[in-house]
């Protein structure tokens, strides 16, 4: 009797940490905390990326950009003195976003090159420009792609930086930005056989993460985090290049533009769990139900190996 009480005991206790495992899985299933990841298609841009009149709704490209429908859309190509440049029409408002864009800077000299690319998040757009292809004193966020020293850095190029500008400010280009510069990475980005591409997320007035793929498809580096910084609330989305007595093939292949409703992983704090009466009283009815069941089951095996016992006596 005493082996059938304790075959009892574990049953029900095996029950009720089955029911406990599985509600606190759910509670803190991501799912059910409201996130959630809406693609802006005015923000994004894939081929042929015109349509039957030669224009795009949502973009707006000019000077010496050129359009191969399945290729790519080249701001400069491998010749002097060129700029070009790729504006959303409509201002991206989302309080938090990711842009990720594929790109490819190349060339025919091995040795010389440059001057590099830039993408914007300005208040102004499609106004040309000395830095990277676009005006100096802007306001806004630009993230340079810079391929060219154009004085003894520190650091190697191709360097990638971000500077915010605030209207008045102007762009360090005889030191490469190196006194705009909120941060910055080396990532050797240039003439890769890999597709090289950029993943901007940016969180509203908390942190803009940059990351780059260059090494291997779906690898992934840091390039740089930048915490409590603020976006102008309407800054329309840019792509530019610039070169001058060196050159390069600048092209964007693809854009994709996400609004994010959700907090940032690094600042998210667990809101804890306010519940009615009402809701604790059905979660403990939930529980009494199940080890009654449990009980009834145990109850049940009981009797029968009671039965089982007797039978086997009477022989």
């Amino acid at each position: 009797m005493t082996a059938l009480l304790k075959d009892l005991a574990l049953w029900v206790l095996a029950i009720c940490s089955i029911f406990i495992f599985v509600k606190a899985n759910t509670n803190l299933n991501p799912a059910n905390q409201g996130e959630s990841i809406i693609p802006l298609r005015t923000h994004s841009l894939y081929m042929p990326y015109i349509d039957q009149d030669l224009q795009n709704r949502w973009f707006d490209f000019g000077a010496d950009t050129v359009i191969n429908t399945n290729k790519y859309i080249r701001l400069t190509h491998d010749r002097q003195s060129q700029t070009g440049w790729l504006w959303s029409r409509l201002p991206l408002t989302a309080a938090n976003w990711q842009v990720e864009f594929e790109f490819k800077i190349d060339g025919n000299n091995p040795n010389l090159y440059g001057d590099g690319m830039a993408v914007w998040f300005t208040t102004d757009r499609a106004k040309p420009g000395p830095v990277f292809g676009f005006i100096d004193k802007f306001e806004g966020l630009g993230i340079f792609f810079d391929t060219y020293a154009n004085s003894r850095q520190s650091h190697s190029f191709p360097y990638v930086m971000a500077m915010m500008g605030d209207g008045h400010t102007e762009y360090d280009n005889a030191n490469d930005g190196k006194a705009n510069e909120l941060a910055g990475c080396e990532a050797d980005i240039r003439g890769k056989s890999v597709a090289t591409k950029a993943r901007i997320t940016y969180y509203k007035n908390t942190y803009l993460e940059v990351k780059l793929q260059y090494k291997e498809w779906d690898e992934w580096e840091p390039c740089f985090t930048i915490n409590n910084i603020s976006i102008p609330t309407v800054a329309y989305l840019g792509f530019s290049a610039l070169t001058g007595d060196v050159s390069d093939n600048h092209d964007v292949i693809s854009i994709t533009t996400n609004s994010m409703n959700s907090v940032p992983p690094r600042v998210q704090k667990p809101i804890p769990r306010q519940e009615s009466a009402s809701s604790s009283w059905f979660g403990l009815l939930s529980i009494l139900k199940l080890i009654a069941t449990a009980a009834f089951l145990g109850v049940l095996i009981l009797v029968y190996r009671m039965y089982r016992n007797q039978s086997n006596k009477r022989f």
